[in-house]
This record gives structure tokens, sequence and C-alpha cells, in this order.
């Protein structure tokens, strides 16, 4: 792997800086704006469920690469987690720009959780929330953990790199495998 430039490594620490900033204020007003009459995208859900999971299995394919020494293998492994992290990202974007909002316990699709839905949920609905809360905070709090963490890589920074890692993986881990969660509670309640 060639390491990066002085002048490519600034630059890319500003563009970080400039994502861990902007996605999460992006994402946060996609909720107040909705493009009408856009289906076809109604069965993103489940493909990036998918694509969170598949970035949990590279992400456990980079840790056993490295575990054996294998830095090629595992820059490989993390460059496929990146990119299925910017795929889930862009079909997130997608489908909450025209999708209606899926209320957990919503039985009857009419976009509102009554007092009967709730009773039939019940517990199930603080484990969901618990899940979906955590997952939220922690996919912006990774953002600049992980592209950090590359950027320390790429510059020849190992020791940074590793230090960093400690806390990056864990959460990016967590966040591809509770988003898969949050899919699986919540999936019988989109219409």
């Amino acid at each position: 792997m060639e390491y990066l430039d002085q002048n490519n490594a600034q630059r890319l620490r500003k563009i970080i800086i400039l994502l861990s900033v902007i996605l999460p204020l992006a994402v946060a007003a996609l909720f107040g704006f909705k493009i009408e009459g856009v289906t076809i995208f109604r069965s993103l859900p489940a493909v990036y469920a998918t694509i969170n999971a598949l970035t949990a299995v590279c992400l456990v394919a980079a840790l056993l690469a490295i575990k054996k020494k294998n830095v090629e293998l595992h820059f490989r492994w993390i460059r496929v987690a990146l990119v299925l992290s910017l795929l889930f990202l862009v079909m997130y974007v997608l489908y909450h720009l025209t999708s209606p909002t899926t209320h957990f316990g919503d039985t009857n699709g009419d976009g509102e959780v009554d007092i009967v839905e709730k009773t039939k949920v019940g517990g199930l609905a603080i484990l969901y929330y618990v899940i979906l809360i955590s997952h939220i905070l922690l996919s912006i709090a990774v953002v600049p953990l992980v592209l950090f963490a590359y950027l320390f890589a790429r510059t020849g920074q190992i020791d940074r790199h590793r230090k960093l890692v400690r806390f990056a993986f864990p959460f990016w881990l967590y966040v591809a495998v509770s988003g898969v969660l949050v899919y699986v509670l919540i999936s019988p309640y989109y219409v």
C-alpha cells in the first residue's frame, strides 16, 4: 500500500471534518422533506439491511486478516466495507426522501401507533428504541472515527491508526449489526 503525501492528507482531513458535520445534519434534514409519488425505492430497507450485514462480514474478515498480519488483505476488506457503507448511505437517503415514515408497532399502517397497537408490541418497543437510538448515535460518531483511522493508515501513522481503531472498529461493527436488527424489528410495519 502506497502512503498518501502530506498535501493529500491535509485535504482529506478537511473533507473528513466537513463530512462529519454535514452528513448528520443532512440526514436529519431528510425527515422534514419528502418527494411524493416515487415508489421505486420502497424495497430499499431490505437491501440496505443486507448491505449492513455484508459490512459486518467485511469488518470481521478485515480483523481476521490483520490478526494474520496480512495488511494488504485487511486493507482490501476495509475498502469494501467503506464502499458498502457509502452505498448504504445513498440508499438510506433515497428511501427516506421518497417513502413515508414507518412507525414501530403501527400494525394498521395509518401512520400512528394507538394504545391498542402499543399494547400489542409491549416491551419489544423499548428494545427496538434502545437499539435504534444507540444505532443512530453511534452511526454519527463512527463517521469521523472510521475515516480518521483510515487516513492514519493511509499516511503511515500506524500507531495512531491502531489506537483509534480500538474505538472505531467495535462502534462500526455495532452500527452494521444493529442496522440489521433495526430492520428485522421494524420490517413487519413497512407499508
